[in-house]
């Protein structure tokens, strides 16, 4: 007999991760993790997503100037008593030849140390080296003290079905993960698919937890919440607004308000929500940042498929290269390719694959005239079974296949020496790096970006949003008309304060 699920309902906060790269294009910096944190390690989440994996660097020091290593030990300071999540995985450029293991496990082990993060999200069934990568990475993130969810990517093509979800869970629950987890990066999921997709997933999990992820592209995801909820899922992951709907997550006030009409009952502290959600705005508002709003249903979303992440930042790039208008032309040619490619589940790295050879067909004006590098290794089989590569079209495996470059790839992967992690070290800088500081120049491939980087100086850091301490103390004081000249000291810092006159 089944045993019946609580009535108790707990959520995965995604608000600083997810949220800000799905609808502020990443831009999640330092100072707004300072003005929140201390919030979010209060409100009783299961976990809280944060910005800590090796992508996510590369903006903090490309675009955003600030430095990753600072942000971990904020996240650190501000939320020590929360799981801490991001995605994580086998490599460390998810764009790149995977690394050595080693380099991993420095990279992930430093955050361990920090305390930036103990919650990890692997993908597991998007790039087909699951009898490879899994038996040293989760027993390695095991080691260092993570939680380990396992993520199973959703998508909707002919040879992802309910049987192959079922198939997978059962694949991945074999390496002892601390839980499963439906992704559904590209707002996909639809009432009538999660009635029978989740319980197959559930009934395959081998009695782990089964955790809900959707995104509000396509204006289905409260719905599908909804139709998870009552097929038993209990953990469901949600935005504060407003870093919430529209491409990112559901709004955890909406998600509250109909667990109320299911008799279920949500586990957090709601004033303290509330008041992340008024600084979130004040930091939006100073910005000039976006907020997410529901979206009308949008059927091109099932077409194309690209994630709300990806198409955050495709809109930023397109606007700084002046074909902003051309948006459409770009998400029906991702749809075109997706199908030739076999159907690659269009979430890191392939979706941004699928998305650059769709900018570049249109903007050159013949397909596949100009192909990058990651599509014809896709053609080789780089990316593994799971990517689809042995569903291709034939017709364009040829064509990529015979291009010249193809044989520069294969050659040049044949002739390249498996670089050790001190062999990195040395090319980098020697010896003597931190660790920090070599990993920084690894993922930023030298130091003249990370030197650009410092040159602009420490973060930013927001105002107060309400009344501290100090201003409190100001506001009484000056009222009292007897008091006309205050001085006040805190290690060493000095306010003094006088009346005109004094």
């Amino acid at each position: 007999m089944a045993e019946t699920p609580s009535r108790t309902v707990r959520f995965v906060d995604t608000t600083l991760r997810d949220g800000a790269q799905s609808l502020w294009a990443s831009q999640m910096r330092t100072g707004i993790i300072e003005a929140v944190g201390p919030l979010l390690d209060e409100a009783g989440y299961l976990a809280v997503e944060v910005p800590m994996n090796p992508t996510f660097f590369k903006k903090f020091v490309r675009d955003m100037k600030e430095d990753p290593w600072q942000m971990a030990r904020v996240i650190a300071e501000v939320m020590p008593k929360s799981l801490k999540a991001c995605m994580a995985g086998h490599t460390i450029d998810a764009f790149g030849p995977p690394p050595p293991p080693e380099m991993v496990q420095l990279f992930y082990g430093r955050l361990a140390q920090i305390g930036a993060l103990n919650r990890v999200q692997v993908m597991s069934n998007t790039a087909g080296q699951i009898p490879t990568v899994f038996p040293w990475l989760i027993p390695f993130f095991k080691s260092v003290g993570f939680k380990v969810m396992m993520a199973l990517a959703f998508t909707i093509s002919p040879r992802h079905t309910d049987a192959y979800y079922a198939a997978k869970a059962r694949e991945v629950a074999a390496f002892g993960p601390d839980g499963i987890y439906l992704k559904d990066q590209g707002g996909l999921l639809t009432p009538e698919r999660v009635r029978t997709l989740l319980p197959a997933i559930m009934e395959n999990a081998g009695g782990l937890p089964v955790e809900v992820h959707t995104h509000g592209t396509a204006g289905m995801s409260d719905a599908v919440y909804v139709e998870a909820l009552k097929a038993g899922a209990r953990v469901v992951h949600t935005g504060i607004p407003p870093l919430a709907r529209g491409a990112a997550q559901p709004a955890i006030f909406d998600v509250l308000e109909n667990l109320a009409y299911l008799g279920l009952e949500g586990q957090v502290d709601l004033e303290r929500v509330r008041e992340v959600s008024r600084r979130l705005y004040a930091i939006a508002e100073e910005e000039g940042w976006p907020a997410g709003t529901t979206l009308a249903y949008d059927y091109g979303q099932y077409v194309h498929q690209v994630p709300g992440g990806v198409i955050s930042n495709l809109r930023h790039q397109l606007a700084e290269l002046g074909l902003q208008d051309r948006i459409r032309e770009v998400l029906e040619e991702a749809a075109r390719i997706r199908a030739e490619l076999g159907y690659p589940i269009m979430i890191t790295p392939h979706s941004q694959f699928v998305v650059t050879q769709a900018a570049i067909n249109v903007a050159v004006g013949e397909r596949w005239k100009v192909v990058i590098d990651e599509l014809i290794l896709f053609a080789q089989g780089a990316f593994g079974e799971d990517s689809g590569y042995p569903w291709m079209d034939e017709n364009l495996r040829e064509k990529l296949l015979g291009l010249p470059r193809a044989k520069e790839l294969q050659d040049h992967a044949q002739r390249a020496p498996k670089a050790s992690v001190r062999a990195l070290r040395e090319e980098l800088g020697g010896p003597d790096l931190s660790d920090e500081e070599f990993l920084l120049r690894y993922l930023m491939k030298g130091d003249r970006e990370i030197r650009a980087m410092r040159a602009a100086g420490p973060p930013k850091r927001y105002r107060l949003l309400q009344p501290g301490p100090l201003v409190h103390l100001v506001e009484t004081l000056s009222q009292a008309g007897e008091i006309g000249y205050v001085r006040v000291e805190n290690h060493g810092d000095v306010v003094v304060l006088a009346r005109s006159g004094q």
